[in-house]
């Protein structure tokens, strides 16, 4: 399947891979740190398994929405098994646009909810 360059052909991305995105836009994350911060991230409400995760990060790598880095820190304050994922261009582009999509939507949601402040 030919890799998809449009970043609105990835939309809307579920919430798994958003926050994964969202981690990676702080910088290079290995596996273990993605799960981690994704739960930070989410409040607890994504919480990855690493079976799913890595399931999730090639299917990302696929797509080009990361990469593995080449870059590892110094030996010895790392674990040469562990693997580095960075965002790509595509990746920043594909995050920002889920995120304008979800603030068009919470907007629409406000303007409709502002005549029924009965609800509230």
């Amino acid at each position: 399947m030919p890799p998809r360059a449009d970043s609105h052909d990835f939309l809307p991305l579920k919430p798994d891979a958003f926050y994964v995105l969202l981690v990676l836009l702080h910088g290079e994350r290995h596996g273990y740190a993605i799960m981690r911060e994704a739960a930070e991230h989410s409040g607890g409400r994504v919480e990855l398994q690493a079976g799913a995760l890595y399931r999730l990060l090639a299917r990302m790598l696929d797509d080009a929405l990361v990469v593995e880095s080449q870059r590892r820190p110094a030996p010895d304050a790392d674990d040469e098994r562990r693997r580095y994922y960075r965002i790509t261009a595509l990746g920043k582009r594909v995050i920002a646009a889920d995120a304008e999509r979800m603030a068009a939507l919470a907007e629409a949601a406000r303007r409709a909810l502002r005549g029924h402040a009965a609800l509230a």
